[in-house]
């Protein structure tokens, strides 16, 4: 009776011991799993704290390169605050005929440094700067004079592509717009100087065609007045008329790469509703970008003009095969067949006028530059009446393709 006894005691406590020993494994376990999560805890803290000593570095030593870029600026203004540089600038450009946008931007920046954003001669030099920029081609002169008259309190719409100091949002790499894709001057269609590769390639077919644009000029892909458009009714009624007064002047041609421009002296202008735009360039693409109830026409000549805001108005006008086109003879007997530089042949006059037609009806629309970097807010007015060409001369164009396909209208109005 007593081993049975001795041995059912021994069993109990052999259980007891049992089920002791599991319930201490199970919560080593547990302990187990809390010391792996405090450990991940543990490191991810450390990663966050070395994380955060990294960015209080970044954040340091920009702060010491700004006050570095600081005390340089100020070393500037006191270097010129006696205003000695101003006036042998000032004089210097006194002698001459007419200055380039990018000198005009130069004496507005010692202005600004020397007299400061509210004095009218600084006002006045960006203004100036802004009226005769290859609209894109240019893109950092047009910048710098809206930002600094922005600056200094004036009312100007400052380009969505401009990036203000600091902003690292703009990924845009522009070459330059497109000579000004549509106010371009002495720089091509699209940008950079004539003879100049892109910073970022574009063209229309190919790897970097229309519809891979928008990988690198964000606007030519998520803007919602794009342009050329399918122009086709209903349409509103033309509030104001439109009225060419172009002037004959040396004719200065180039091949930027992506089209024939020719540059345009001052002196020619478009009025719209009864206000003046300088015509600053025209250029030519085939076939016209512009459609009309889904027909294109074999080209189209636009005529770049830009008021003294910096707005953008294009005049197109179509061209349709038929008979021979005098004007174009004479464009087209000096136009180069490869990119290169500006040509300016000696005694060569040319009116622009002489590729408009009699009547000026139009439809117009608001828009954008039809290259990159497509900026928006260019006013567009394309004539009804269409002129001649004849097929000979389409085939001398030096481009076969040269034209966006045209974009979603977005409910946008167009008169006509």
């Amino acid at each position: 009776m007593k081993r049975i006894l001795f041995e059912v005691v021994l069993a109990a406590s052999l259980a007891a011991a049992g089920v002791f020993g599991w319930m201490n494994w199970n919560d080593g376990q547990a302990n187990v799993v809390k010391l792996t999560e405090l450990t991940a805890d543990s490191e991810s803290s450390v990663q966050k704290l070395a994380t955060a000593e990294a960015e209080v570095k970044a954040n340091g030593a920009e702060l010491g390169t700004l006050k570095v870029k600081t005390q340089e600026l100020d070393a500037v203004k006191a270097a010129l605050a006696s205003g000695e540089t101003l006036k042998d600038l000032e004089a210097l450009y006194k002698k001459e005929k007419s200055l380039s946008a990018e000198r005009q931007v130069g004496l507005g920046a010692l202005r600004l440094l020397t007299k400061g954003s509210q004095d009218p001669s600084t006002i006045e030099a960006f203004r100036k700067a802004l009226v005769i920029a290859d609209w894109g081609s240019r893109k950092k002169v047009i910048c710098a004079a809206q930002i600094a008259l922005a600056a200094g309190g004036e009312k100007v719409d400052v380009l969505g592509d401009c990036a203000t100091p600091g902003d690292k949002s703009d990924k845009q790499k522009v070459g330059g717009p497109d000579k000004a894709a549509h106010a371009d001057s002495s720089k091509d269609e699209h940008g950079a100087k004539a003879g100049e590769k892109h910073a970022v390639h574009w063209g229309y077919e190919g790897a970097m065609g229309p519809d891979r644009w928008g990988d690198e000029f964000p606007t030519c892909a998520k803007g919602k007045s794009q342009s050329p458009l399918n122009i086709k009714g209903p349409f509103e009624k033309a509030q104001f008329g439109v009225a060419p007064d172009y002037k004959p002047g040396q004719l200065k041609i180039i091949n930027n790469g992506h089209t024939i421009q020719v540059n345009v002296p001052p002196g020619s202008k478009l009025r719209i509703d009864s206000k003046p735009f300088e015509l600053v360039q025209f250029h030519f693409h085939r076939p016209s970008e512009e459609q009309i109830d889904g027909k294109p026409a074999a080209m189209v000549v636009h005529f770049v003009h830009k008021n003294d805001a910096g707005r953008l108005a294009v005049l197109g006008v179509l061209l349709k095969e038929g008979n021979e086109n005098p004007g174009i003879n004479t464009l087209w007997a000096h136009a180069p067949q490869k990119e290169g530089p500006e040509i300016a042949p000696e005694g060569v006059m040319f009116n622009p006028a002489n590729l408009l037609p009699r009547e000026y009806e139009f439809y117009s629309y608001e828009g954008s530059l039809t290259t990159p970097p497509c900026t928006e807010g260019v006013r567009f007015f394309i004539l009804k009446a269409q002129v001649n060409i004849t097929k000979e001369q389409v085939e001398q164009f030096p481009f076969k393709k040269n034209a966006r396909p045209v974009q979603p209208q977005n409910g946008r109005a167009i008169a006509g």
